[in-house]
C-alpha cells in the first residue's frame, strides 16, 4: 500500500505543480504568464524579476511533470519545496499561519509533501526510481 499512496501523493503535487506552473509560464487558468508574474516578484524585492520568474514557473511546471511521472522523484521535489518555502517566506508568513488569512497554511501542507516525497522517493508504480 506504501507505493499506492506514494502514487496518490505525487500524483497529486504534481498536478497541482503543473496547473500553477501552467499559470505562471502561459497565462493559463486565469493566471497572470511570465510578464505579469514577473512583475508580483518584482513588488516582492526579486531582482531581475524577469529571471525569476521564469526560473520559478519552469521549476512548477517541469517539476509537475517529473513527479506525475516520477522521473528525478527526489530532485524534483526537493526544487519545488524550495520554491514553496521561498513563497511561505516572502508572501504569507507576514500574514500568520491560516489561509484565510492570507497565511502559509498551504505552503506549509504543500512544503511537507515536497518533505515527504523526497524521503519516500518514487515509489515503484514511476518511469524512474531517482
Amino acid at each position: 500500500m506504501l507505493d499506492w499512496g506514494t502514487l496518490v501523493l505525487r500524483l497529486g503535487i504534481g498536478i497541482m505543480f503543473v496547473a500553477h506552473g501552467l499559470q505562471m509560464a502561459f497565462g493559463l487558468f486565469g493566471g497572470p504568464g511570465v510578464k505579469g508574474f514577473a512583475g508580483m516578484l518584482s513588488g516582492l524585492g526579486f531582482v531581475p524579476a524577469i529571471f525569476w520568474s521564469y526560473v520559478a514557473a519552469y521549476t512548477t511546471l517541469i517539476g509537475g511533470f517529473l513527479l506525475i511521472a516520477g522521473i528525478q522523484a527526489r530532485g524534483a521535489a526537493a526544487l519545488l519545496l524550495i520554491f514553496i518555502v521561498t513563497a511561505a517566506l516572502k508572501v504569507h508568513l507576514s500574514k500568520g499561519f491560516f489561509l484565510s488569512n492570507g497565511g502559509y497554511e498551504y505552503t506549509f501542507v504543500i512544503a511537507a509533501s515536497c518533505l515527504a516525497l523526497i524521503l519516500l522517493g518514487p515509489g515503484k508504480f514511476s518511469i524512474f526510481r531517482g
